[in-house]
């Protein structure tokens, strides 16, 4: 069986600190959303602030990032780079991810302990990509 492929964009590395720009500012909004009782907002936030980290660090390490249909597609390309802790933080990033259609598009609405949860898990994905950027 062959692995299927990924479409990416080649960007230029350099543009790893517009994407980190982006997480960092739906990070921000993603906290302040959580500290005034917006659940659904905060978790929106969340996946997004996931998505924007994913391609920071992509752009960064291989200057590529997912175009896929399929957002999940960002955690495998995450999982491939060539970090210590990688695999890890795919796993964690694919929690966040996977949440995005009940999150976006089902009418039930998301829970503290739900927000919280994705909250945690965005925190390690999003400061690990910030620290790797950085360096």
């Amino acid at each position: 069986m062959t692995a299927r492929e990924i479409k990416i964009r080649q960007e230029d590395r350099s543009q790893a600190v517009d994407y980190l720009k982006k997480a960092t500012d739906n990070y921000e909004q993603m906290l302040a959303a959580f500290n005034a009782s917006n659940w659904n907002a905060a978790a929106t936030l969340a996946v997004q602030c996931a998505i924007s980290s994913a391609d920071a660090i992509c752009v960064h390490e291989k200057g590529v990032r997912s175009v896929s249909q399929d957002h999940l597609d960002v955690c495998d390309l995450v999982a491939d780079l060539p970090l210590d802790g990688a695999q890890e933080k795919s796993r964690q990033l694919r929690k966040v991810v996977a949440r995005k259609n009940l999150v976006q598009y089902e009418c039930r609405s998301v829970h503290k302990a739900d927000a919280d949860e994705m909250i945690k898990v965005t925190t390690r994905v999003y400061q690990w990509v910030r620290e790797m950027v950085a360096s």
